[in-house]
């Protein structure tokens, strides 16, 4: 987060937390894909897409673990 204005955050998709987290650019600056911004505005610089996202590291991990069990 460069900055922000009132964010709060749905990080529930990956940490199954049901309460919004607020996020601001000093103390908490990493939005993660896969979340949602519920509240507030930002502007943010993207660091990590795809495979290297925290969703796309875990989804790599699952895959992993499954082809192992397969095998």
């Amino acid at each position: 987060i460069i900055q922000s204005n009132n964010l709060k955050v749905d990080e529930s998709s990956l940490t199954d937390e049901s309460d919004l987290i607020e996020k601001y650019e000093s103390t908490d600056p990493f939005i993660l894909s896969g979340t949602h911004i519920i509240e507030g505005s930002d502007k943010m610089l993207v660091l990590a897409v795809g495979e290297h996202s925290q969703t796309g590291m875990i989804l790599k991990l699952l895959s992993t673990i499954k082809e192992q069990n397969n095998d």
